[in-house]
Protein backbone atom coordinates (compact mmCIF):
# COMPACT_ATOMS: atom_id res chain seq x y z
CA UNK A 1 0.00 0.00 0.00
CA UNK A 2 1.55 3.40 -1.05
CA UNK A 3 2.01 6.34 1.38
CA UNK A 4 2.29 9.54 -0.14
CA UNK A 5 6.16 9.40 0.73
CA UNK A 6 6.07 6.26 -1.81
CA UNK A 7 4.28 8.66 -4.41
CA UNK A 8 6.92 11.22 -4.65
CA UNK A 9 9.63 8.49 -4.58
CA UNK A 10 8.31 6.54 -7.72
CA UNK A 11 7.49 10.01 -9.59
CA UNK A 12 10.41 11.59 -8.87
CA UNK A 13 12.26 8.56 -10.64
CA UNK A 14 10.73 9.25 -14.34
CA UNK A 15 12.98 12.40 -14.59
CA UNK A 16 15.92 10.50 -12.75
CA UNK A 17 17.96 10.56 -16.38
CA UNK A 18 16.42 14.25 -17.34
CA UNK A 19 19.44 16.30 -17.58
CA UNK A 20 18.03 19.72 -19.22
CA UNK A 21 15.54 20.68 -16.55
CA UNK A 22 15.28 24.76 -16.72
CA UNK A 23 15.52 26.45 -19.42
CA UNK A 24 19.10 27.95 -18.88
CA UNK A 25 20.64 23.91 -19.52
CA UNK A 26 18.57 23.81 -22.65
CA UNK A 27 20.73 22.62 -25.62
CA UNK A 28 22.33 24.42 -27.78
CA UNK A 29 20.71 24.94 -31.18
CA UNK A 30 24.82 24.50 -32.56
CA UNK A 31 23.78 20.39 -31.77
CA UNK A 32 21.47 20.59 -33.70
CA UNK A 33 22.28 20.12 -37.52
CA UNK A 34 22.22 22.70 -40.15
CA UNK A 35 20.84 25.36 -37.87
CA UNK A 36 23.38 27.02 -38.72
CA UNK A 37 23.84 26.96 -42.17
CA UNK A 38 19.62 27.62 -42.07
CA UNK A 39 20.44 31.08 -40.19
CA UNK A 40 23.21 32.18 -42.21
CA UNK A 41 21.30 31.63 -45.78
CA UNK A 42 17.90 33.60 -44.37
CA UNK A 43 20.16 36.49 -42.93
CA UNK A 44 21.57 36.49 -46.41
CA UNK A 45 18.04 36.56 -48.17
CA UNK A 46 17.13 39.27 -44.57
CA UNK A 47 20.15 41.43 -45.83
CA UNK A 48 19.38 41.18 -49.83
CA UNK A 49 15.66 41.98 -49.24
CA UNK A 50 15.05 38.66 -51.14
CA UNK A 51 11.62 37.64 -51.20
CA UNK A 52 11.41 34.28 -48.49
CA UNK A 53 7.91 31.78 -48.13
CA UNK A 54 7.42 30.10 -45.16
CA UNK A 55 4.88 26.88 -45.40
CA UNK A 56 3.56 25.60 -42.53
CA UNK A 57 1.10 22.21 -42.04
CA UNK A 58 -2.67 22.47 -41.03
CA UNK A 59 -2.11 21.06 -37.26
CA UNK A 60 -1.92 23.03 -33.99
CA UNK A 61 2.21 22.21 -34.27
CA UNK A 62 2.47 23.64 -37.87
CA UNK A 63 0.50 26.70 -37.31
CA UNK A 64 2.63 27.43 -34.22
CA UNK A 65 5.63 27.07 -36.33
CA UNK A 66 4.36 29.38 -38.84
CA UNK A 67 3.61 32.07 -35.87
CA UNK A 68 6.37 32.14 -34.44
CA UNK A 69 8.71 32.72 -37.91
CA UNK A 70 6.37 35.21 -39.31
CA UNK A 71 5.97 36.79 -35.61
CA UNK A 72 10.41 36.97 -36.06
CA UNK A 73 10.53 38.25 -39.46
CA UNK A 74 7.52 41.34 -38.58
CA UNK A 75 10.49 41.99 -35.86
CA UNK A 76 13.18 42.22 -37.74
CA UNK A 77 10.88 44.76 -40.63
CA UNK A 78 10.75 41.36 -42.92
CA UNK A 79 7.33 40.39 -44.69
CA UNK A 80 7.15 36.70 -45.36
CA UNK A 81 4.88 35.47 -47.12
CA UNK A 82 3.02 32.55 -44.53
CA UNK A 83 1.39 29.93 -45.96
CA UNK A 84 -0.07 27.23 -44.18
CA UNK A 85 -2.20 24.25 -47.00
CA UNK A 86 -5.59 24.22 -46.61
CA UNK A 87 -6.14 20.02 -45.85
CA UNK A 88 -9.12 19.76 -48.35
CA UNK A 89 -7.61 21.88 -51.30
CA UNK A 90 -3.69 21.73 -50.68
CA UNK A 91 -3.26 18.83 -48.97
CA UNK A 92 -0.10 17.91 -46.63
CA UNK A 93 2.97 19.89 -47.14
CA UNK A 94 5.30 21.62 -49.63
CA UNK A 95 4.12 20.32 -53.64
CA UNK A 96 4.92 22.01 -56.90
CA UNK A 97 1.53 23.38 -57.13
CA UNK A 98 2.30 25.31 -54.13
CA UNK A 99 5.72 26.41 -55.32
CA UNK A 100 3.90 27.95 -58.37
CA UNK A 101 1.87 30.05 -56.11
CA UNK A 102 4.51 31.57 -54.43
CA UNK A 103 5.31 32.69 -57.52
CA UNK A 104 8.92 34.72 -57.90
CA UNK A 105 10.25 33.26 -54.54
CA UNK A 106 13.90 33.50 -53.63
CA UNK A 107 13.61 31.27 -50.54
CA UNK A 108 11.21 28.78 -49.42
CA UNK A 109 11.11 27.40 -45.41
CA UNK A 110 9.32 24.68 -44.22
CA UNK A 111 8.46 24.36 -40.55
CA UNK A 112 6.72 20.73 -39.54
CA UNK A 113 7.09 19.37 -42.83
CA UNK A 114 9.52 18.83 -45.86
CA UNK A 115 11.40 15.75 -44.40
CA UNK A 116 9.90 13.24 -47.60
CA UNK A 117 9.61 16.58 -49.84
CA UNK A 118 11.71 14.81 -52.46
CA UNK A 119 10.20 15.93 -55.47
CA UNK A 120 8.94 19.25 -54.51
CA UNK A 121 12.93 19.73 -53.63
CA UNK A 122 13.39 19.14 -57.26
CA UNK A 123 11.42 21.42 -58.23
CA UNK A 124 12.65 23.74 -55.91
CA UNK A 125 16.09 23.53 -57.53
CA UNK A 126 15.05 23.64 -61.45
CA UNK A 127 13.32 26.43 -60.55
CA UNK A 128 16.56 28.05 -58.51
CA UNK A 129 14.82 28.45 -55.33
CA UNK A 130 16.75 27.70 -51.99
CA UNK A 131 14.85 25.12 -49.71
CA UNK A 132 15.39 25.23 -46.30
CA UNK A 133 13.64 22.08 -44.51
CA UNK A 134 12.95 22.19 -41.17
CA UNK A 135 11.28 19.32 -39.83
CA UNK A 136 10.65 17.27 -36.57
CA UNK A 137 9.34 13.50 -38.65
CA UNK A 138 10.81 10.84 -39.63
CA UNK A 139 13.37 10.71 -42.50
CA UNK A 140 13.45 7.92 -45.12
CA UNK A 141 16.57 6.96 -46.74
CA UNK A 142 16.86 9.29 -49.30
CA UNK A 143 16.59 13.25 -48.19
CA UNK A 144 15.27 15.80 -50.23
CA UNK A 145 17.96 18.06 -51.58
CA UNK A 146 17.83 21.11 -49.85
CA UNK A 147 20.04 23.63 -48.79
CA UNK A 148 19.84 23.32 -45.53
CA UNK A 149 17.83 20.18 -43.33
CA UNK A 150 16.94 20.86 -39.48
CA UNK A 151 15.82 17.75 -38.12
CA UNK A 152 17.02 16.23 -35.16
CA UNK A 153 15.74 12.78 -36.19
CA UNK A 154 18.90 12.78 -38.87
CA UNK A 155 21.29 10.26 -38.09
CA UNK A 156 23.91 12.18 -38.06
CA UNK A 157 22.17 14.70 -35.44
CA UNK A 158 23.63 15.35 -32.42
CA UNK A 159 20.94 16.56 -30.97
CA UNK A 160 19.53 14.73 -27.25
CA UNK A 161 17.52 11.91 -27.61
CA UNK A 162 14.70 13.64 -26.94
CA UNK A 163 12.02 14.10 -29.22
CA UNK A 164 10.71 17.22 -30.26
CA UNK A 165 8.11 19.19 -32.09
CA UNK A 166 8.49 21.21 -35.55
CA UNK A 167 7.57 24.29 -33.32
CA UNK A 168 10.50 23.54 -31.58
CA UNK A 169 13.21 23.32 -33.99
CA UNK A 170 11.67 26.26 -35.58
CA UNK A 171 12.49 28.03 -32.33
CA UNK A 172 15.88 26.59 -32.93
CA UNK A 173 16.53 28.24 -36.00
CA UNK A 174 15.19 31.45 -34.45
CA UNK A 175 17.61 30.87 -31.80
CA UNK A 176 20.77 30.96 -34.37
CA UNK A 177 19.31 33.45 -36.25
CA UNK A 178 19.60 35.33 -32.79
CA UNK A 179 23.17 34.55 -32.99
CA UNK A 180 24.00 34.92 -36.35
CA UNK A 181 22.06 38.85 -36.78
CA UNK A 182 23.30 40.01 -33.81
CA UNK A 183 20.45 40.18 -32.39
CA UNK A 184 21.98 40.47 -28.51
CA UNK A 185 18.56 41.61 -26.40
CA UNK A 186 16.08 39.11 -28.57
CA UNK A 187 13.13 37.71 -26.26
CA UNK A 188 13.48 34.30 -27.04
CA UNK A 189 11.63 33.35 -24.00
CA UNK A 190 8.58 35.10 -25.39
CA UNK A 191 7.70 32.51 -27.88
CA UNK A 192 7.07 29.62 -24.55
CA UNK A 193 3.82 30.65 -24.74
CA UNK A 194 3.15 28.94 -27.95
CA UNK A 195 6.10 26.52 -27.61
CA UNK A 196 4.10 25.20 -24.35
CA UNK A 197 1.40 24.83 -26.87
CA UNK A 198 2.24 22.97 -29.59
CA UNK A 199 4.30 20.44 -27.54
CA UNK A 200 1.10 19.21 -25.68
CA UNK A 201 -0.69 19.21 -28.83
CA UNK A 202 2.10 17.16 -31.00
CA UNK A 203 2.18 15.07 -28.01
CA UNK A 204 6.05 14.70 -27.46
CA UNK A 205 7.30 13.56 -24.31
CA UNK A 206 7.01 15.20 -21.58
CA UNK A 207 10.41 14.72 -19.85
CA UNK A 208 13.75 16.55 -19.79
CA UNK A 209 13.79 19.91 -21.94
CA UNK A 210 10.25 19.15 -22.86
CA UNK A 211 9.08 19.42 -19.33
CA UNK A 212 10.87 22.40 -18.38
CA UNK A 213 9.66 24.40 -21.60
CA UNK A 214 6.02 23.71 -21.03
CA UNK A 215 6.18 24.23 -17.07
CA UNK A 216 8.07 27.79 -18.09
CA UNK A 217 5.00 27.97 -20.98
CA UNK A 218 2.09 27.79 -18.81
CA UNK A 219 3.59 30.39 -16.89
CA UNK A 220 3.56 32.86 -19.99
CA UNK A 221 0.12 31.65 -21.21
CA UNK A 222 -1.27 33.03 -17.65
CA UNK A 223 0.61 36.75 -18.68
CA UNK A 224 -1.88 36.69 -21.25
CA UNK A 225 0.96 38.32 -23.20
CA UNK A 226 -1.04 37.38 -26.35
CA UNK A 227 -4.63 38.72 -26.85
CA UNK A 228 -5.40 34.82 -28.17
CA UNK A 229 -5.11 33.14 -24.66
CA UNK A 230 -6.75 36.82 -23.07
CA UNK A 231 -9.85 36.12 -25.46
CA UNK A 232 -10.21 31.78 -24.47
CA UNK A 233 -9.76 33.09 -20.76
CA UNK A 234 -12.31 35.28 -20.78
CA UNK A 235 -15.00 33.27 -22.91
CA UNK A 236 -14.46 30.36 -20.62
CA UNK A 237 -14.48 32.52 -17.39
CA UNK A 238 -11.05 30.76 -16.30
CA UNK A 239 -9.19 31.84 -12.60
CA UNK A 240 -6.28 31.13 -14.82
CA UNK A 241 -5.24 28.32 -17.10
CA UNK A 242 -4.07 24.96 -15.92
CA UNK A 243 -2.02 22.19 -17.58
CA UNK A 244 -4.95 20.65 -18.52
CA UNK A 245 -6.66 23.03 -20.21
CA UNK A 246 -3.44 23.14 -23.13
CA UNK A 247 -4.64 19.54 -24.08
CA UNK A 248 -8.21 19.38 -23.36
CA UNK A 249 -9.24 22.97 -24.05
CA UNK A 250 -6.60 25.38 -26.29
CA UNK A 251 -5.36 22.71 -28.52
CA UNK A 252 -8.65 21.89 -29.58
CA UNK A 253 -9.60 24.80 -30.70
CA UNK A 254 -6.63 25.42 -32.38
CA UNK A 255 -7.28 22.69 -34.73
CA UNK A 256 -10.09 22.76 -34.87
CA UNK A 257 -10.13 25.67 -37.92
CA UNK A 258 -7.94 23.59 -39.98
CA UNK A 259 -9.59 20.01 -39.11
CA UNK A 260 -13.04 21.75 -40.53
CA UNK A 261 -12.18 24.39 -42.46
CA UNK A 262 -8.81 26.54 -43.00
CA UNK A 263 -5.73 26.89 -40.60
CA UNK A 264 -4.88 30.28 -41.20
CA UNK A 265 -7.80 31.23 -39.23
CA UNK A 266 -6.18 29.96 -36.04
CA UNK A 267 -2.73 31.42 -37.21
CA UNK A 268 -4.69 34.92 -37.42
CA UNK A 269 -5.91 34.24 -33.99
CA UNK A 270 -2.82 33.76 -32.36
CA UNK A 271 -1.00 36.45 -34.15
CA UNK A 272 -4.19 38.97 -33.10
CA UNK A 273 -2.51 42.23 -32.02
CA UNK A 274 -5.47 43.46 -29.95
CA UNK A 275 -8.79 41.58 -28.35
CA UNK A 276 -11.16 43.00 -30.94
CA UNK A 277 -9.11 41.44 -33.23
CA UNK A 278 -8.45 37.87 -31.40
CA UNK A 279 -12.29 38.11 -30.27
CA UNK A 280 -13.17 38.49 -33.88
CA UNK A 281 -11.08 35.16 -35.10
CA UNK A 282 -12.33 33.18 -32.06
CA UNK A 283 -15.97 33.21 -33.18
CA UNK A 284 -15.26 31.82 -35.99
CA UNK A 285 -13.03 29.35 -34.12
CA UNK A 286 -15.78 28.69 -31.75
CA UNK A 287 -18.27 27.72 -34.48
CA UNK A 288 -15.49 25.12 -36.49
CA UNK A 289 -14.84 23.67 -32.77
CA UNK A 290 -18.98 22.67 -32.80
CA UNK A 291 -19.41 21.76 -36.21
CA UNK A 292 -16.39 19.07 -35.28
CA UNK A 293 -17.89 18.29 -32.38
CA UNK A 294 -20.88 17.24 -33.92
CA UNK A 295 -19.07 15.49 -36.78
CA UNK A 296 -16.93 13.71 -34.44
CA UNK A 297 -20.40 12.33 -32.51
CA UNK A 298 -22.21 11.18 -35.48
CA UNK A 299 -18.84 9.84 -37.26
CA UNK A 300 -17.83 7.66 -33.83
CA UNK A 301 -21.66 6.63 -33.09
CA UNK A 302 -21.26 5.31 -36.76
CA UNK A 303 -18.30 3.39 -36.33
CA UNK A 304 -18.67 1.83 -32.95
CA UNK A 305 -21.68 -0.50 -34.24
CA UNK A 306 -19.56 -1.88 -37.18
CA UNK A 307 -16.25 -2.32 -35.45
CA UNK A 308 -14.90 -6.28 -35.49
CA UNK A 309 -14.04 -6.84 -31.82
CA UNK A 310 -11.57 -9.83 -32.71
CA UNK A 311 -9.69 -7.41 -34.87
CA UNK A 312 -5.99 -6.42 -32.87
CA UNK A 313 -5.98 -3.24 -34.94
CA UNK A 314 -9.42 -1.34 -35.65
CA UNK A 315 -9.48 -0.35 -39.25
CA UNK A 316 -12.95 1.12 -40.88
CA UNK A 317 -13.76 3.29 -43.59
CA UNK A 318 -16.76 4.98 -45.43
CA UNK A 319 -17.36 7.51 -48.67
CA UNK A 320 -16.29 11.04 -47.96
CA UNK A 321 -16.06 11.08 -44.73
CA UNK A 322 -15.13 14.32 -43.05
CA UNK A 323 -11.18 14.14 -42.90
CA UNK A 324 -10.58 16.72 -40.43
CA UNK A 325 -12.29 14.16 -37.57
CA UNK A 326 -11.27 10.85 -38.61
CA UNK A 327 -8.25 11.29 -36.48
CA UNK A 328 -10.29 12.22 -33.28
CA UNK A 329 -12.70 9.21 -34.32
CA UNK A 330 -9.39 7.01 -34.74
CA UNK A 331 -8.20 8.26 -31.33
CA UNK A 332 -11.17 7.66 -29.74
CA UNK A 333 -11.93 4.34 -31.23
CA UNK A 334 -8.24 3.21 -29.72
CA UNK A 335 -9.43 4.38 -26.26
CA UNK A 336 -13.23 2.80 -26.32
CA UNK A 337 -11.84 -0.74 -27.36
CA UNK A 338 -7.97 -0.71 -25.86
CA UNK A 339 -6.07 -1.40 -29.55
CA UNK A 340 -4.99 0.62 -32.46
CA UNK A 341 -7.18 2.29 -35.08
CA UNK A 342 -7.08 3.48 -38.15
CA UNK A 343 -10.11 5.10 -39.74
CA UNK A 344 -10.37 6.46 -43.78
CA UNK A 345 -12.09 8.41 -45.52
CA UNK A 346 -12.85 7.23 -49.05
CA UNK A 347 -12.87 9.72 -51.91
CA UNK A 348 -13.47 7.91 -55.19
CA UNK A 349 -10.59 5.63 -56.01
CA UNK A 350 -8.34 7.03 -53.25
CA UNK A 351 -8.81 6.73 -49.54
CA UNK A 352 -7.04 9.15 -46.80
CA UNK A 353 -6.30 7.10 -43.30
CA UNK A 354 -5.46 8.60 -39.93
CA UNK A 355 -3.72 6.01 -37.24
CA UNK A 356 -3.89 6.26 -33.40
CA UNK A 357 -2.05 4.24 -31.29
CA UNK A 358 -2.21 3.24 -27.10
CA UNK A 359 0.10 2.84 -24.88
CA UNK A 360 3.50 2.75 -26.06
CA UNK A 361 3.05 0.50 -29.42
CA UNK A 362 4.50 1.90 -32.41
CA UNK A 363 1.96 2.06 -35.01
CA UNK A 364 4.29 3.63 -37.44
CA UNK A 365 6.27 0.86 -37.81
CA UNK A 366 3.27 -1.52 -38.04
CA UNK A 367 2.30 0.98 -40.92
CA UNK A 368 5.67 1.07 -43.03
CA UNK A 369 5.19 -2.91 -43.06
CA UNK A 370 2.14 -2.39 -45.34
CA UNK A 371 4.70 0.09 -47.69
CA UNK A 372 3.91 -2.32 -50.91
CA UNK A 373 0.02 -1.84 -51.05
CA UNK A 374 0.25 2.00 -49.41
CA UNK A 375 0.16 5.25 -51.40
CA UNK A 376 1.90 7.09 -49.21
CA UNK A 377 2.50 7.00 -45.17
CA UNK A 378 3.96 9.16 -42.44
CA UNK A 379 4.02 10.52 -38.93
CA UNK A 380 4.98 9.66 -35.39
CA UNK A 381 5.20 6.21 -32.78
CA UNK A 382 1.62 7.43 -31.55
CA UNK A 383 -0.27 8.82 -34.52
CA UNK A 384 -0.25 8.60 -38.29
CA UNK A 385 -1.73 9.52 -41.48
CA UNK A 386 -1.79 7.12 -44.75
CA UNK A 387 -2.91 7.28 -47.98
CA UNK A 388 -4.28 3.85 -50.00
CA UNK A 389 -6.30 2.78 -53.70
CA UNK A 390 -9.71 2.57 -52.16
CA UNK A 391 -9.53 -1.28 -53.67
CA UNK A 392 -6.94 -2.11 -51.40
CA UNK A 393 -8.44 -1.50 -47.97
CA UNK A 394 -9.39 -4.86 -47.48
CA UNK A 395 -6.07 -5.94 -48.30
CA UNK A 396 -4.67 -3.39 -45.98
CA UNK A 397 -6.90 -4.77 -42.80
CA UNK A 398 -6.40 -8.10 -43.55
CA UNK A 399 -2.30 -7.53 -43.81
CA UNK A 400 -2.18 -4.89 -40.80
CA UNK A 401 -3.99 -7.60 -38.48
CA UNK A 402 -1.66 -10.35 -39.85
CA UNK A 403 1.44 -8.49 -39.23
CA UNK A 404 0.59 -7.21 -35.32
CA UNK A 405 -0.12 -10.85 -34.33
CA UNK A 406 3.28 -11.57 -34.77
CA UNK A 407 4.29 -8.48 -32.19
CA UNK A 408 4.53 -9.00 -28.66
CA UNK A 409 1.93 -6.25 -27.62
CA UNK A 410 -1.22 -6.38 -25.53
CA UNK A 411 -3.51 -4.53 -25.34
CA UNK A 412 -5.74 -6.30 -22.88
CA UNK A 413 -3.94 -6.14 -20.02
CA UNK A 414 -4.66 -3.50 -17.03
CA UNK A 415 -3.72 0.24 -17.42
CA UNK A 416 0.18 0.05 -17.43
CA UNK A 417 0.42 3.43 -15.60
CA UNK A 418 -0.41 2.22 -12.66
CA UNK A 419 1.17 3.59 -9.83
CA UNK A 420 0.50 1.26 -7.38
CA UNK A 421 -2.32 0.36 -4.55
CA UNK A 422 -3.56 3.42 -2.53
CA UNK A 423 -6.07 3.53 0.35
CA UNK A 424 -8.90 6.36 -0.06
CA UNK A 425 -7.99 7.73 3.33
CA UNK A 426 -4.64 9.18 1.59
CA UNK A 427 -6.82 11.00 -1.17
CA UNK A 428 -6.87 14.99 -0.09
CA UNK A 429 -5.51 18.19 -0.94
CA UNK A 430 -1.59 17.49 0.43
CA UNK A 431 -1.49 14.44 -2.19
CA UNK A 432 -2.84 17.04 -5.46
CA UNK A 433 -0.22 19.14 -4.71
CA UNK A 434 2.40 16.55 -4.52
CA UNK A 435 0.47 14.96 -8.15
CA UNK A 436 0.51 18.81 -9.16
CA UNK A 437 4.31 19.40 -8.59
CA UNK A 438 5.04 16.52 -11.23
CA UNK A 439 2.60 18.17 -14.30
CA UNK A 440 2.55 17.96 -17.04
CA UNK A 441 1.51 14.51 -17.71
CA UNK A 442 1.23 13.12 -20.93
CA UNK A 443 3.81 10.95 -23.02
CA UNK A 444 6.46 9.69 -20.96
CA UNK A 445 5.56 11.09 -17.79
CA UNK A 446 1.40 9.71 -17.55
CA UNK A 447 -0.55 10.62 -15.49
CA UNK A 448 -0.73 8.62 -12.58
CA UNK A 449 -3.13 5.67 -11.97
CA UNK A 450 -4.20 3.99 -8.59
CA UNK A 451 -5.35 0.60 -7.68
CA UNK A 452 -7.81 0.90 -5.10
CA UNK A 453 -9.19 -2.82 -3.87
CA UNK A 454 -12.15 -4.30 -2.15
CA UNK A 455 -14.30 -1.31 -2.75
CA UNK A 456 -18.64 -1.95 -2.12
CA UNK A 457 -20.78 -0.09 -4.30
CA UNK A 458 -23.27 1.90 -2.12
CA UNK A 459 -25.08 4.27 -4.62
CA UNK A 460 -24.45 5.23 -8.57
CA UNK A 461 -25.95 8.28 -10.63
CA UNK A 462 -25.99 9.44 -13.85
CA UNK A 463 -24.93 13.02 -14.32
CA UNK A 464 -23.87 15.55 -16.71
CA UNK A 465 -25.98 17.15 -18.96
CA UNK A 466 -26.61 13.76 -21.45
CA UNK A 467 -26.00 11.61 -18.36
CA UNK A 468 -22.65 10.30 -20.07
CA UNK A 469 -21.23 10.37 -16.83
CA UNK A 470 -21.41 8.32 -13.80
CA UNK A 471 -21.20 9.29 -9.85
CA UNK A 472 -20.33 6.50 -7.13
CA UNK A 473 -20.74 6.64 -3.78
CA UNK A 474 -18.36 3.79 -2.29
CA UNK A 475 -17.41 2.48 0.42
CA UNK A 476 -14.13 0.98 1.82
CA UNK A 477 -12.92 -0.18 5.92
CA UNK A 478 -16.28 2.02 6.85
CA UNK A 479 -14.82 4.69 5.01
CA UNK A 480 -17.39 6.44 2.38
CA UNK A 481 -16.23 8.65 -0.48
CA UNK A 482 -17.14 9.34 -3.85
CA UNK A 483 -16.04 8.72 -7.61
CA UNK A 484 -16.83 9.76 -11.11
CA UNK A 485 -16.24 7.66 -13.78
CA UNK A 486 -16.54 9.92 -16.81
CA UNK A 487 -17.94 8.57 -20.20
CA UNK A 488 -18.35 5.31 -18.59
CA UNK A 489 -19.20 1.92 -20.40
CA UNK A 490 -20.80 0.15 -17.87
CA UNK A 491 -22.70 -0.02 -14.40
CA UNK A 492 -21.64 -1.71 -11.29
CA UNK A 493 -24.79 -2.89 -9.25
CA UNK A 494 -25.45 -1.75 -5.64
CA UNK A 495 -23.74 -4.00 -3.41
CA UNK A 496 -21.22 -5.36 -5.82
CA UNK A 497 -17.51 -5.62 -4.38
CA UNK A 498 -15.02 -4.19 -7.02
CA UNK A 499 -11.78 -3.03 -7.42
CA UNK A 500 -10.86 0.23 -8.84
CA UNK A 501 -8.41 2.18 -11.25
CA UNK A 502 -8.61 5.46 -10.74
CA UNK A 503 -6.86 9.09 -11.36
CA UNK A 504 -6.58 11.81 -8.52
CA UNK A 505 -7.44 15.24 -9.50
CA UNK A 506 -8.47 18.64 -8.05
CA UNK A 507 -12.23 19.59 -8.66
CA UNK A 508 -12.42 23.58 -7.92
CA UNK A 509 -17.13 24.12 -6.93
CA UNK A 510 -17.49 27.47 -5.80
CA UNK A 511 -14.06 28.73 -4.93
CA UNK A 512 -13.55 25.20 -3.15
CA UNK A 513 -10.98 22.95 -4.08
CA UNK A 514 -11.51 19.56 -3.81
CA UNK A 515 -9.27 15.86 -4.31
CA UNK A 516 -11.63 14.34 -6.56
CA UNK A 517 -11.33 10.58 -7.89
CA UNK A 518 -12.25 9.58 -11.76
CA UNK A 519 -11.84 6.16 -12.72
CA UNK A 520 -10.53 4.53 -15.53
CA UNK A 521 -11.45 0.96 -15.26
CA UNK A 522 -13.52 -0.88 -13.09
CA UNK A 523 -12.49 -4.47 -12.28
CA UNK A 524 -15.37 -6.64 -10.70
CA UNK A 525 -14.81 -9.42 -8.08
CA UNK A 526 -16.51 -12.79 -8.60
CA UNK A 527 -18.48 -12.98 -5.25
CA UNK A 528 -19.93 -9.53 -4.08
CA UNK A 529 -22.67 -9.25 -1.46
Amino acid sequence: MLNKDDIIKLLEARFSNDIHTKLSLLPSPKELKDTYKAANRIKKAIDNKEKIAVIGDYDVDGVVSCAILDEFFEDVGVNALIKIPNRFKDGYGLNEALIDEFGDINLIITVDNGINANEAALVCEQKGIDLIITDHHMPTANLPKAHAIVNPKQDDCPFPNVDICGAQVAWYVVAALKDVCGLKDYDLSKFLDLLALAIIADMMELRDLNRAMVRAGLKRINLLKRPCFRAIKDYYGKDQFEFDDISFLIAPLINSAGRMDDAIVSFNFLRAKNTKIADEFFDIIIGYNNSRKAQEKMLFDKTIKEIDENDSVIVTWGEEWHEGVIGIVASRLSKHFKRPAIVFSVNGCMAKGSARSIGRFDILSLIAMQEDILTSFGGHKGAAGLMIDTNKLEDFKTAINNSFHNQSANFTAPNNEILGEISPEIVDLDLIKILEDFEPYGQKNPRPVFEIKDIKVLQTKNIGNTNAHLKLNLQKNDINFEAVFFNYDHCPKIGEVVNLFVSVSKNSFRGEALAQLSVKEICYKENYE
